[in-house]
């Protein structure tokens, strides 16, 4: 049986999670959103998702924007690696 209890340590990686998708999802489906605005709407969308999951606190917010902004962060990182590997295989 699952303990809820230690669940809810993984919550800022639900939101983690859940940034790289709605970000991979703008970048890829949204031409309306310029690029330079992803990191802010990612952001804000940390800090709510978090807030929301934790509970409404000074430190939910930050640490969710930071999550947010991290999202975005990991995706150019993910993006350098893959295409490094593709270049070394022509």
């Amino acid at each position: 049986m699952t303990n809820f209890n230690e669940l809810t340590n993984d919550f800022e990686l639900v939101v983690l999670i859940a940034c790289l998708v709605v970000g991979y999802l703008i970048k890829h489906s949204f031409n309306l959103v310029p690029n330079k605005y992803i990191p802010t709407i990612l952001a804000i969308l940390g800090a709510c998702l978090n807030a929301t999951v934790t509970g409404v606190s000074i430190a939910a917010v930050v640490y969710g924007a930071l999550t947010g902004l991290t999202s975005t962060g990991m995706h150019q990182a993910f993006t350098k690696f893959i295409e490094n590997a593709d270049k070394k295989e022509d």
